[in-house]
């Protein structure tokens, strides 16, 4: 090939006159000329010298004399490959060499470039910076490609610029490399393609293969080391545009653009890669700490994309979109790997947060050093919805087992801390408390405002699943306590313990109400076992009672009852000890409680009357209707001191001690008045009644109960079914034998006494 004239090489590259050039500039071409045995330029003269050399260009001599010096050497730098055969190279050549020549016609350096004033010692950092992002400015604005050297480097040599990152110089003689392999393929006829081009055009796609791969490496690392590789961006960012021209044309190198936002995305990786991440066992908040760190990470890195990158890339590139998309991508990624390693309930808590929360905040994308150039609708971070659900579904699976094994502390707690001590429950604000109502309440409200404070889905699916727990627990708990307490049930700290409990349940009960709207078929789950709860403990208390008093109550209306007190007064002071108890009641459970009690005595004390015990003989029937009045003056006061509201049941004992106490002839008279309040009372009741008076047959009875027929077939109704109390007492069957005969049968040896 002939030689190329210097004058041939002055038309296709200008120079700047050497008069302008500054003492920097003249050393750094010196030192350049003394190394011309070299192609690679000499690194060693600092960022900006380099930068300022790229942009003045070297000497037409220097690219000649090198073109020169490598000819003879540039087939022998290539590596040794298999022969091809003659189709294999026509048809490859062929189809490549229609249109190389035009497609690498490029435009001319115009103008001349500043001369960059020189770095000083005395330049604080910031300065530095900003000189340096002016200059890139410059650079990003007026840049051209530097004119394609007629005659390029050797492969080696174009090999090595690569590799020293002189991507400016590599390029264009790799360009003018491609136009010689053109060149020479167009002088040849198409059936003849000697082994050398083949060579040569594997060699200049494997230059490329390098190229891209250094392209890549500087991209990559370029948030980290921003200062040292502006400019270097610059000639990436030109060669990716001027290599998206040339799409379409004959062995061209695709996915310029998609290789650069791969290398964003690597580079992005490597940052959070380096982001240390300590075990559960080294630290129990290891994934709270890890996961800030990534914040600040991330934030940073699109801080210094913002400051020092921008500069360096033409507007087209959204290169702080492409950041934050590669950001958001490699974030996702990471926490899908971070939730392989999570096992317990707060590092769930803390990936969810970070998503939702913390992410899209003003302490990491949402921060105002990311605006304006970060839209609100970048805030978030994209990940799959499958993906947070598996989260929120680990969470709250986590979450009812730890519930769980909470609830199942505060059983043990209660039986080391009060059971097995024996010791008396708390009065807090007037009634017997536990504390276990608020110790679970306060356990679960903490969890849902936790989880409100993410978002409303987690709240809902975190109240289910605390309830769905909770409802399980009133049996556990009475399983547990009914054992314990079994051996304890005639002491006072039994009954103690049952009211406690029934306050706390029932507190409990209204302290979930507040999730009615959130979550209402499994909040009435959880309500209804709790009324079972509170109902039991309850009735095993008022059982207690009952059986407590049982006996002394049986012994009423006897022979012993009528000359002793003792087993009234045992009544009287068993009940003034629950009527004590219940006063730690609270007021809705405490009504119901002593109605029961108070209804259970006069029922049971009534019905001794009927049970044809004691028959009151020779006039005692006046003495056994004062003790029963005096006694029932004594019930009524105990019963109204615990504020029953059973009122309706003071009248019976007076009315049943004046049929006792009164003549034959004036039970008629206070029958009606009974009848009136107890229209259920029925003849048994009153045959029985009678008995205890004395009068088991003759006219007296006969009329008595006549009348009895009379008054309830006027009143026509049994009376109000809330206050039904004989229906409630069974009557004892008169076994006498003449009981059924009529009484004009039997007037004549009946006397009327």
């Amino acid at each position: 090939m002939a030689e190329t004239t210097k004058e041939e090489v002055d038309d296709g590259n200008e120079v700047n006159d050497p008069s302008e050039w500054d003492e920097d500039t003249t050393k750094g071409l010196k030192n350049s000329g003394e190394q011309m045995g070299s192609p690679v330029k000499e690194k060693s003269l600092g960022v900006l010298k380099s930068f300022r050399r790229n942009l003045k260009g070297f000497s037409p001599k220097t690219q000649k004399d090198k073109r020169s010096e490598n000819t003879d050497d540039q087939s022998s730098n290539s590596p040794l490959r298999p022969p091809l055969s003659p189709i294999e190279i026509t048809g490859s050549l062929a189809r490549r060499g229609a249109s190389i020549k035009q497609s690498f016609s490029l435009g001319t350096k115009k103008g001349k470039h500043e001369p960059l004033e020189p770095v000083t010692e005395a330049m604080t950092l910031s300065e530095e910076q900003t000189e340096v992002v002016d200059t890139v400015l410059k650079l990003r604005d007026t840049y051209t490609l530097p004119e394609i050297p007629p005659m390029p480097l050797s492969v080696m040599e174009i090999n090595k610029l690569i590799e020293s990152e002189h991507l400016e110089e590599a390029y264009v003689n790799l360009l003018s490399l491609r136009q010689e392999l053109q060149r020479e393929l167009q002088a040849l006829d198409q059936e003849d393609c000697p082994i050398e081009l083949v060579n040569k055009e594997k060699d200049i796609r494997l230059l490329y293969g390098t190229l891209r791969k250094k392209m890549s490496a500087i991209v990559c690392n370029s948030s980290a080391l921003p200062s040292c590789n502006k400019e270097l961006l610059v000639y990436v960012a030109y060669i990716i545009l001027e290599e998206e021209k040339r799409q379409g044309e004959p062995g061209e190198m695709q996915g310029w653009r998609e290789a650069w936002r791969d290398a964003v995305l690597n580079g992005v990786r490597d940052t959070l890669e380096k982001i240390p991440l300590e075990s559960r066992k080294q630290n129990a908040s290891w994934l709270a700490v890890h996961l800030g760190l990534v914040g600040k990470a991330v934030k940073e890195d699109l801080q210094r994309v913002k400051t020092e990158l921008l500069s360096s890339y033409p507007a087209d590139f959204n290169v702080f979109e492409t950041y934050v998309s590669c950001h958001h991508e490699t974030v996702g990624e990471h926490l899908k790997s971070l939730l392989e390693k999570v096992t317990v309930l707060k590092d769930y808590y803390a990936l969810l947060d970070f998503i939702i929360q913390r992410y899209p905040s003003e302490k990491i994308m949402g921060s105002s050093s990311l605006q304006p150039e970060l839209k609100e609708d970048q805030r978030a971070l994209p990940v799959d919805k499958g993906f947070l659900d598996q989260i929120k579904d680990k969470y709250c699976a986590r979450l009812q087992d730890d519930m769980k094994t909470s609830l199942n502390r505060i059983i043990d707690l209660e039986h080391e801390e009060m059971w097995k001590e024996k010791r008396n429950p708390v009065i807090d604000e007037g009634i017997y408390s536990s504390h276990i109502d608020m110790d679970i309440w306060t356990h679960i409200k903490g969890h849902v405002q936790g989880s409100r404070r993410i978002d409303v889905n987690l709240e809902q699916k975190v109240v289910r699943s605390c309830l769905e727990e909770l409802k399980t627990f009133p049996k556990r708990f009475e399983s547990a306590f009914v054992e314990w307490s079994s051996p304890l049930s005639n002491s006072s700290l039994w009954a103690e313990y049952h009211i406690s409990y029934i306050n706390s349940f029932s507190a409990l009960k209204e302290h979930m109400e507040s999730y009615k709207d959130t979550s209402p078929i499994q909040l009435e789950l959880v309500q209804k076992e709790i009324d079972r709860l509170t109902t039991s403990l309850s009735r095993a208390v008022m059982e207690n009672f009952k059986t407590d008093v049982q006996p002394f109550l049986r012994r009423q209306m006897t022979a012993k009852w009528f000359l002793f007190d003792e087993d009234f007064s045992q009544l009287i002071r068993r009940t003034k000890t629950l009527s004590e108890q219940s006063k730690y009641m609270t007021l809705k459970h405490k009504q119901a409680f002593v109605n029961e009690a108070h209804f259970f005595v006069v029922k049971e004390y009534v019905s001794q009357l009927m049970k044809n015990n004691y028959m009151c003989k020779n006039r005692k029937n006046e003495t056994a209707a004062t003790k029963i009045t005096n006694q029932w003056e004594e019930l009524k006061e105990t019963f109204q001191d615990m504020n029953s509201s059973l009122d309706w049941l003071h009248p019976v004992g007076h009315q049943l001690s004046n049929i006792i106490g009164c003549k034959k002839s004036d039970v008629k008279n206070n029958l009606e008045t009974l009848v009136e309040n107890y229209p259920d009372i029925r003849k048994g009741h009153l045959s029985a009644l009678l008995y205890f008076r004395g009068i088991i047959r003759g006219r007296e009875k006969h009329t008595i109960l006549q009348q009895l027929a009379e008054l309830k077939q006027k009143s026509g109704n049994t009376g109000n079914r809330e206050q039904a109390l004989f229906s409630e007492i069974q009557a004892a069957v008169n076994t006498d034998c003449l009981a059924g005969t009529p009484f004009s049968c039997l007037s004549f040896i009946v006397p009327d006494s």
